[in-house]
């Protein structure tokens, strides 16, 4: 299983040049065997907070962009459960800090997937598998 960091969704969907070829051809290969890429649903929230707060930029209206992610058949929506919200507060070493960050490490580890991502942070975070470029 994929987990796509909340940068790496909008990207994905709305840039993908964005995204480095090794994290492109991971996402492709998932999809073109049927497999679901996980999207956490914190991400949507932060995507709708960066768009509140004019930090990012949209074509469309937050919600009707969101709807058509959801509408991807290749996507799913892990929501924050109990365990997750758990898992997040004991990550063990984790250099990330923000909350919306650590729930996507959490869901990663907690659904024993790979998490696409640019952060650094997370990148060098030994506990969880990523992969960039």
């Amino acid at each position: 299983m994929i987990v796509l960091d909340t940068h790496a969704l909008v990207w994905w969907v709305a840039d993908p040049k964005r995204v480095p070829a090794k994290a492109t051809r991971l996402v492709a290969g998932a999809v073109k065997a049927g497999e679901s890429i996980a999207i956490s649903s914190i991400s949507v929230w932060e995507i709708a907070m960066l768009v509140a707060r004019g930090r990012l930029a949209l074509t469309m209206h937050v919600d009707a962009w969101i709807e058509k992610v959801e509408a991807l058949p290749f996507l799913s929506f892990i929501h924050v459960d109990n365990q997750i919200a758990l898992r997040s507060v004991s990550l063990e070493n984790c250099p990330s800090r923000d909350p919306a960050d650590r729930m996507i490490v959490a869901t990663a580890l907690g659904h024993g997937a790979t998490l696409i991502t640019a952060d650094k942070e997370l990148r060098a975070y030994r506990r969880v598998k990523t992969v960039w470029n």
